[in-house]
C-alpha cells in the first residue's frame, strides 16, 4: 500500500493514541481522526499533522482505511450506524479495520452489511499495553480475507510487531477474547492468592519470590508483580471496567456456542463485584488491593 493512503482514526484513547501517532510519524500515512472529550490525545495528534474531523461520516469521506479503538461493540455500533455513521459515508473499495476487543457477531453482522456496499472489513484487535502502543510494538490478531489484510499490512505494521492473521472475520477478535479471559482469570487467582495469604500472616514480598521462581511466573505475573512490591501499577494501564466488559464479551460468546464456562463466570462476579464497589478505573495490577480492601485486609500500609 503506497505511503499517500489516507487513514482515518476513530478512539485515540489508551491504546489508539500511540497507535495512530505510529501511522502518522513512522507510516507516513495522511491521517484523519475524530475528535472526544478527551482533548490530550487529540490535541497532541493535531500537533503532529492529523486532520481532526468532526463526525464519523467525514473522517469516512476522508480515508480509504478507516480503523476504529473504542471499548466496546456498543460504541462501534454507534459509530456505524448511528448520526453521521461510517455505513453510508464508507467509500466503496475502502476498508473498515475494527481494533476494538469486541463482540465477533457484531462483526461479522457490519461486515456483511458492508460487503453488499463493495467495503471490506478486517478485526483486528489489539494485544499488549499503551506503552508498546506509543513504541509501535504491539500485537494485532486479525480476522478477515488475507488478501485484504495484505492491502492493510503496512498500516498494522506502523504501530504492531506482532501481526497473526486468525481466520476469517470475527476470528481475531475472537482469539483476543479467549486470550483476555485467560489472561484476566490469572490475575483474578493472583489477586484472591495475596489476599489469602496476606489474612493468614504470609510475607508477601516472599510470596512474590516464590511465584517468580515457580510455575505462576510468566507475562501477567510480571505486569502485576511491580503493585505486589511496591504499589507500581504502570505495567498494565487497563481499568477494571474494560477487563470486566472484555469478560462479559467473552461469556456472551461462549453461551452462544453451548460453553459451560463455570470459572469465567466467578470471574465475571467478582469483577462486578469491584465494580459496583466504584473500582471501575482502577488498573488491573491493583486488583489484589481492591480484593483485599472488600475482605477486610490490607496489602499496603496507608
Amino acid at each position: 500500500m503506497a505511503d499517500t493512503t489516507s487513514v482515518g482514526f476513530i478512539g485515540v484513547g489508551l491504546m489508539g493514541h500511540g497507535a495512530a501517532r505510529n501511522i502518522l510519524e513512522r507510516g507516513g500515512f495522511g491521517l484523519t481522526i475524530l475528535g472526544n472529550r478527551n482533548r490530550e490525545p487529540v490535541d497532541d495528534l493535531v500537533r503532529r499533522g492529523a486532520r481532526e474531523a468532526p463526525n464519523p461520516a467525514d473522517v469516512a469521506a476522508a480515508s480509504e482505511v478507516v480503523i476504529l479503538c473504542l471499548p466496546s461493540s456498543t460504541e462501534v455500533e454507534a459509530v456505524v450506524y448511528g448520526k453521521n455513521g461510517l455505513m453510508a459515508a464508507l467509500q466503496k473499495g475502502s476498508v473498515l479495520i475494527d481494533a476494538t476487543t469486541a463482540d465477533p457477531a457484531v462483526s461479522r453482522k457490519i461486515g456483511g452489511e458492508l460487503a453488499t456496499r463493495g467495503i471490506d472489513m478486517l478485526d483486528a484487535a489489539l494485544g499488549r499495553t499503551p506503552k508498546e502502543a506509543e513504541v509501535g510494538k504491539l500485537s494485532t490478531y486479525v480476522g478477515g480475507d488475507a488478501k485484504v489484510l495484505e492491502r492493510v499490512r503496512p498500516i498494522l505494521a506502523s504501530y504492531a510487531d506482532t501481526i497473526v492473521h486468525c481466520g476469517p472475520l470475527g476470528a481475531g477478535t475472537t482469539c483476543k477474547l479467549v486470550n483476555n479471559s485467560i489472561t484476566i482469570g490469572m490475575a483474578s487467582l493472583f489477586a484472591e492468592g495475596f489476599v489469602t495469604a496476606a489474612k493468614v500472616g504470609a510475607d508477601l514480598n516472599a510470596l512474590a519470590d516464590v511465584l517468580s521462581a515457580g510455575g505462576a511466573d510468566g507475562r501477567m505475573w510480571r505486569m502485576m508483580e511491580p503493585w505486589i512490591r511496591s504499589g507500581d501499577d504502570s505495567h498494565l494501564r487497563g481499568p477494571i471496567r474494560i477487563a470486566a466488559k472484555d469478560i462479559r464479551t467473552y461469556s456472551r460468546m461462549a453461551d452462544s456456542a453451548g460453553s459451560s464456562i463455570p470459572i469465567l463466570q466467578a470471574v465475571n462476579q467478582m469483577l462486578r463485584l469491584t465494580l459496583n464497589q466504584g473500582h471501575a478505573d482502577v488498573f488491573l495490577p491493583a486488583l489484589p488491593g481492591v480484593l483485599a480492601g472488600l475482605n477486610g485486609v490490607k496489602l499496603k500500609p496507608d
